[in-house]
């Protein structure tokens, strides 16, 4: 009876290993290197003070192709991986970067990355926009061809403050401050259809 006992503990601590095992695993997964260098550069770009727009373009296509392939091979794993992914996909030209892009983040906040809430914000709202819908947390100020600057279209009834704000993007109040700011900044001659509010 003894042997058969010690045999069932041993069992059960075999068990109680293997299915420790997955949450192991998950503690000691590496940031991919490639996305973070892509990562890297895509936010370096943004900083960057250039006029040949079709490189930058090409660049960051680039790096969605490269991205696309990684995540289709499996090989985004952590909250940073997703991160980085996120911001890649968010500088796209089209509604489906825009939602991808909103994905990722949704995972990179799901793996606990702490500042993806507000990516997850700004890729919703962007894509909102990018399919004529209004934005609803306040994320994206555009610079219309035809001068100034505008959060329009912009739904600001259907999220309380309190909702934007823990996503970092700020109250009502606080938006229409940044929004004063950027239409000093930008005078109508020098405005071209670009939008801010997003790394």
């Amino acid at each position: 009876m003894k042997r058969h006992f010690g045999s069932v503990i041993a069992l059960a601590l075999a068990l109680a290993l293997a299915m420790a095992a997955p949450a192991t695993a998950q503690e000691v997964l590496q940031d991919n290197a490639e996305v973070a260098a892509m990562f890297a550069a895509d936010q370096s770009q943004r900083m960057a003070d250039t006029d040949d727009h079709e490189a930058a373009a090409r660049a960051d296509e680039q790096r969605r192709i490269r991205t696309r392939e990684l995540f289709e091979a499996g090989e985004l794993k952590t909250g940073t991986d997703y991160f980085g992914a996120a911001f890649i996909f968010q500088h796209g030209n089209e509604p489906r970067d825009y939602l991808l892009a909103h994905v990722l983040a949704v995972r990179a906040a799901a793996l606990g990355h702490k500042d993806a809430e507000w990516i997850a914000a700004a890729t919703l709202d962007r894509y909102l926009q990018s399919i004529g819908q209004p934005q609803i947390y306040g994320t994206q100020y555009r610079f219309p061809n035809e001068g100034g600057v505008t959060m329009e279209p912009y739904d600001r009834a259907l999220l309380v403050d309190a909702l934007r704000k823990a996503s970092s993007a700020g109250d009502l109040a606080v938006q229409e401050r940044k929004l004063a700011e950027y239409a000093k900044l930008v005078p109508p001659a020098e405005a071209g259809g670009d939008e801010a509010g997003s790394n």
